[in-house]
């Protein structure tokens, strides 16, 4: 899920910055907030255990989509 979301951002920033339509890049990412945290909220459902093994993914998939674009920075 984490992936997703990072992979979700970074597409989001290279469609306001072609395309420049501040209306949908603000739509995506207020979509992407609330598939967030709805699934957060499923998964405290779930117990505290569901809930720290899908923040521990999130924080894991942002670490390596900084790696990742760090790497390709020049």
């Amino acid at each position: 899920m984490g992936l997703l979301y990072f992979y979700a951002l970074w597409w989001n920033a290279r469609q306001l910055a072609r395309h420049g339509r501040p209306s949908r890049a603000l739509l995506l990412m207020v979509g992407r907030f609330v598939l967030l945290g709805g699934l957060l909220i499923l998964a405290s459902l779930g117990g505290a255990l569901p809930l720290l093994a899908m923040t521990i993914g999130i924080i894991t998939a942002r670490a390596v989509a900084l790696m990742r674009i760090c790497q390709t920075a020049p």
